[in-house]
């Protein structure tokens, strides 16, 4: 599939990507409990609601993932969705989760608005065609190890259950040993094959197991990512964010400090809309 403009992604009645307005796909790596992600959800959404940017709120039920055996990983699918379910009528929000095995699918569907592959696992067969067969949007994390333009191949799959829901996100290239870096032509060069495509500027600074049995990250750095994406082109962000990443379970040394993410919200909103 070529094509010069992003095929329309239709993510809820009210919100649809590419649109005049940024799309931000934000919350915490992992679902520490529900009252945490009901914060999370509420704060973020008021932050996207002061900029007029269209939101996705996202948090793993389960973070399979993980360096170490003994690192945290979620509530799991059951307690995961409920939370999730809950958040999605509360706060009025489309949510995001990944799965990791082909069965999750249909149970995800149920709840999630948008079904995402990890990156890791961007190349599993039977898993893209489980997500693609529930017809929801499927976010395809590119993986570190591969190219913009071989995407098409992991974008053919879910083609070929008849889904065209896709969104693609860049998040960073292997760059030797615990260094990630984002090659910001991947952006245009993905753009090409006509879906839009989403700038994961948190996971971009990572330092895969940096920290020895966890991973490191440059948090302080996920800002100038995510302009670069927006100046090439992406339509939408993708940011961990937490109210004290130092204590989060996850991910916290490249998560996003909430207090700072309405100024950098509103500076990546100018940019947007002067590169449109």
């Amino acid at each position: 599939m070529s094509s010069n403009h992003s095929k329309e992604i239709i993510i809820s009645n009210e919100m649809k990507v590419p649109s005049e307005n940024l799309l931000l796909i934000a919350g915490p790596c992992v679902i520490e409990s529900y009252e945490h992600t009901l914060f999370l959800a509420k704060e973020i959404k008021g932050i996207a609601n002061e900029h007029s940017v269209n939101f996705v709120f996202k948090a793993s039920f389960d973070k399979a993932n993980r360096t170490s055996i003994h690192s945290y990983r979620g509530p799991g699918i059951t307690e995961g969705l409920q939370i999730l379910e809950e958040i999605k009528k509360e706060v009025k929000v489309p949510v995001l989760s990944d799965i990791h095995e082909p069965w999750q699918a249909e149970i995800a569907s149920k709840v999630l608005d948008v079904i995402q592959i990890p990156a890791f696992l961007c190349r599993q067969t039977d898993l893209l065609i489980s997500a693609g067969k529930t017809m929801k949007v499927i976010n395809i994390k590119k993986g570190q190890f591969l190219a913009p333009w071989n995407i098409n191949s992991v974008i053919e799959k879910v083609e070929s259950t008849g889904n065209r829901n896709i969104l693609i996100t860049e998040r960073g290239t292997c760059f030797g040993y615990n260094t990630l870096v984002m090659d910001p032509c991947s952006i245009p060069i993905m753009k090409r094959l006509g879906y839009p495509v989403i700038i994961d500027a948190t996971h971009s600074v990572q330092k895969p197991s940096g920290e020895g049995k966890s991973s490191g990250g440059n948090r302080e750095l996920a800002p100038y990512i995510a302009y670069a994406g927006i100046a090439v082109g992406a339509d939408g962000i993708f940011v961990e964010v937490h109210e004290n990443p130092d204590t989060a379970l996850s991910d916290g040394p490249n998560s996003i400090k909430l207090s700072e993410l309405s100024k950098l919200v509103g500076k990546w909103v100018k940019l947007f809309k002067c590169m449109r």
